[in-house]
């Protein structure tokens, strides 16, 4: 029977090609995908991780004092405390604030390198970012001048010391873009600088490299009891958690994305493998004829299927890797703002996951069919075989089934969305369910679309009737066989549903997203006085950042330490009418008042309702401040401190002053190259520039490129769609060749039934088109729901300009698909055609 299936194999090549590309293109888009999941979690990691540069391990939150036992631990070859500080630079009449970092013990622990000069050696010398050598006016070997503050018991002392300018650095990676790039200093200076020489508690990041064996992390694990040790990945899923809580959406965008995937290639696998195995139902019948048996014939076409599933998998999985590669090498040449790899990572399940997918659902695929040919009597299958009925009995099982399954997909996804929304489960766990959920309320759709769908193309249908006879038979041709109209259309229905769900889903996560980092970064620029809340930034410094271009909006923020319930903090008290004008997120302040206390996202929890003592920090207040009792109202803010009305702050420390601007950027200025042009403006004041929106802009700049890799994978899915109906359209129009002779032969001419069969495929296309795109925008709605309702409100958005081109190529594939045969059609003699077997 093998000889016999191989040789039957050989003698349908052609009818084998069109599904063989159909299951190479599916496992394509596949294994695409796979890579696409693989380069999105790795940038992402890579990009919010490029502070930890090459390090192994991240140990969080340790002192001064754990480094040296980090660096004794077994199995660690080098260590660094990541302090990040700053100082004022002067030279000649020139002044800048400028945030350094120490000088890693190991070169694979810098996040920031060389281009010019050497590595500070000693105390006193010092390498900066092109940027501020410029700004400083400055060259290599040059005697800078540091100023720094020093705590007393009452008060802050500025002091003075020489700095050496003996390398030129840069930030390949934009890891420090918040702060307009870093530059770096030995560590006891840098330890004196800012201001943590004396202060043995203070706890920042370990950056550790090891001999790359495990038992080092288990050793410093047992070494600093209740230290928290992550690798750097999962440093990185930590600090993207802190942005998109803690479902990580990034991660689960991959995975729902991968998941959808897998469901759409073994529906269109399926779906034109059914429309093969139906095309030679009647060899199979002669089969039977001559004696073999149901149980070989079903072999037959299973051994058939696998065989072909293999072949046409292993060329989609090297198609879908060399597209993978070339959507790589499209987006190198496109600054998408995150360091995308140059070559495609071929892990195990990237090859092994597309092969045994496209093997097994080809099997699987031809099992119904195959199943249902060898029931039909070998007399019987021989006749021609009529369009099926929906009235019959098969038909009522099928309409129960489609029914079942669309509403009790629909009833999960409406589940899994609720969840989501409210909080209500596991994330994981509701994105499985959402997925599961989405999947059977889709396949119930297209199983029913033998009801439905060749109705809603007849009544599309009769719109274009009265144009002439061509469209007349065209749209009869449509509803004379509904499971052939309904298999072609849906072909198209499932790719456009995929491209028109990832177009939504993208385009609402980048909103939602979008919306996230206004939250945790509400304030675009802040300038303040590098003595803290003990001096007030001077109106010319306020008149020099309001001229920088890209700036609209600069507001002076009133600012004084003191304490919230024995814990010391920073308030702010901005006026409430320009804080509106400046923060992002404004609904916070709807909540403050002169009884209540903002307290931002990482601090207050705990306190979040609660009445607390507010009053003046004692080493800073006034004899004439008071201490209040304020309700603390906890809220999604980050990067900002506590808020409090200008009359409470006057009457907790009636000596405060303006030390602090925020600034707000104009819509689509660069926040980096803004944020330098302030610093410079204000480089004579020697005021300390930090840019939130450069590093919001840095995440944005992540999703967006994250985001670029899908849009490329959108590529693929388009390929997909197109061959996907010309290969089903094709089949069809093969089919009805016979019909298209009569035609001819009875007084139709050759324009005519090319001109029948664009419109016929037009049709089809169309409606499967506009179908697809409601039903992706549905899903895709969906899914951002689910994957994004843990981190925050969710915004939907519809990619209109997407979706329009979406269904003009729908319509040019309907043509393509449709002109091409019917030209070789039109071509044949009707005697010729009518002998075609």
């Amino acid at each position: 029977m093998l000889r016999l299936t191989l040789a039957q194999m050989r003698r349908s090549v052609g009818r084998l090609t069109a599904a063989a590309v159909a299951i190479a293109i599916g496992t394509a888009f596949l294994a695409a995908t796979l890579v696409a999941g693989n380069v999105m979690q790795r940038t992402g990691y890579d990009s919010v991780t490029a502070q930890y540069a090459s390090a192994d391990l991240v140990v969080k939150e340790a002192t001064a004092a754990d480094v040296a036992t980090v660096r004794d631990t077994p199995g660690v070859t080098a260590a660094d405390l990541l302090l990040v500080g700053g100082t004022e630079l002067t030279n000649g009449g020139r002044t800048t604030y400028q945030a350094l970092l120490p000088v890693p013990s190991d070169e694979r622990l810098g996040s920031v390198v060389v281009t010019e000069g050497r590595l500070p050696s000693s105390s006193g010398e010092i390498a900066l970012p092109q940027t501020t050598v410029d700004r400083l006016e400055a060259r290599l070997g040059d005697e800078l001048e540091s100023g720094f503050y020093v705590q007393t018991d009452d008060d802050f002392d500025r002091q003075e010391a020489p700095a050496t300018l003996v390398g030129i650095v840069d930030d390949p990676a934009g890891a420090w873009a918040m702060y307009g790039g870093a530059g770096l200093a030995a560590p006891d200076d840098l330890a004196l600088w800012t201001g943590v020489a004396d202060m043995p508690d203070f706890t920042s990041p370990v950056l550790v490299l090891t001999d790359g064996t495990s038992a080092a992390r288990d050793a410093l694990v047992e070494a600093l009891p209740g230290a928290e040790v992550l690798t750097r990945d999962e440093a990185a899923k930590a600090s993207i958690e802190e942005v998109t809580g803690e479902g990580n959406a990034l991660l689960m965008v991959v995975l729902g994305f991968a998941a959808i995937a897998l469901l759409v290639a073994a529906l269109v696998i399926a779906n034109t493998f059914q429309v093969l195995v139906a095309q030679r139902a009647r060899t199979l019948a002669l089969l039977r004829c001559v004696g073999a048996v149901k149980g070989q014939l079903r072999a037959s076409v299973l051994t058939e299927a696998a065989i072909l599933g293999l072949l046409s998998s292993v060329v989609g999985v090297l198609l879908g890797l060399g597209l993978s590669q070339a959507t790589l090498a499209i987006l190198a040449r496109v600054d998408t703002g995150a360091p995308l790899p140059a070559t495609v990572a071929v892990t195990l399940p990237v090859v092994l996951v597309p092969l045994v997918v496209g093997t097994l659902v080809t099997a699987l695929a031809a099992l119904v069919p195959a199943r249902e040919a060898t029931r039909v009597s070998p007399v019987a299958a021989l006749r021609p075989i009529d369009a099926p009925t929906v009235g019959a009995r098969a038909g009522r099982v099928r309409l129960v089934l489609s029914l079942l399954l669309v509403v009790g997909g629909v009833a999960g996804l409406l589940a899994a969305v609720a969840g989501a929304v409210v909080g209500g489960g596991d994330p994981m766990l509701l994105l499985a369910l959402g997925v599961l959920a989405g999947a059977a309320s889709f396949v119930g759709v297209l199983v029913g679309a033998v009801f439905w769908l060749p109705r809603v193309v007849s009544l599309a249908g009769r719109a274009l009737a009265a144009t002439g006879s061509s469209a007349r038979l065209a749209a009869a041709n449509t509803v004379r066989n509904p499971r052939r109209t309904a298999a072609t259309s849906t072909a198209l229905l499932i790719g456009v549903t995929l491209v028109a769900l990832m177009s939504t889903g993208a385009a609402s996560a980048r909103i939602s997203l979008a919306a996230e980092l206004d939250n945790h970064y509400p304030v675009d620029l802040t300038v303040s006085s590098p003595s803290g809340t003990e001096t007030a930034v001077g109106a010319d410094s306020i008149a020099q950042v309001e001229a920088v271009p890209g700036v609209e909006r600069v507001v002076a923020v009133p600012s004084a330490q003191a304490t919230v319930a024995g814990e010391w903090t920073v308030l702010r008290a901005p006026d409430p009418d320009d804080a509106l004008a400046v923060l992002r997120d404004t609904a916070p302040l709807d909540e403050l008042d002169d009884t209540t206390v903002i307290a931002p996202e990482y601090r207050g929890e705990d306190l979040d309702g609660q009445s607390v003592t507010v009053e003046s920090e004692p080493a800073r207040g006034t004899s004439d401040g008071e201490a209040v009792d304020l309700t603390v109202v906890h809220t999604a803010l980050a990067g900002v401190d506590m808020l409090v009305t200008p009359g409470t702050l006057e009457r907790i420390e009636p000596d405060a002053v303006a030390s602090t601007l925020w600034v707000a950027l104009e819509p689509g200025a660069d926040a980096a190259t803004t944020a330098l042009a302030v610093t410079d403006a204000v480089s004579s004041d020697g005021l300390v520039v930090e840019s939130a929106a450069a590093e919001r802009q840095q995440y944005e700049r992540v999703i967006d490129g994250l985001l670029a890799v899908v849009v490329g994978l959108l590529g693929v899915a388009v390929v997909i769609a197109l061959v996907g109906v010309a290969n089903t359209l094709s089949l069809s129009v093969i089919e009805r060749r016979r019909e298209s002779a009569t035609l001819r032969a009875i007084g139709l001419t050759r324009r005519q039934l090319r001109w029948m069969l664009a419109i016929e495929g037009m049709l089809i296309a169309g409606i499967g088109a506009l179908l697809g795109v409601l039903l992706g925008m549905l899903y895709g709605w969906a899914g951002a729901a689910i994957i994004l309702g843990t981190t925050g409100s969710v915004h939907l958005a519809v990619p209109w300009q997407d979706l329009v081109v979406v269904l003009a190529v729908a319509l040019a594939a309907g043509l393509l698909a449709s002109v091409l045969p019917g030209r070789a059609a039109a071509r044949t003699s009707p005697v010729a055609a009518l002998a075609v077997d």
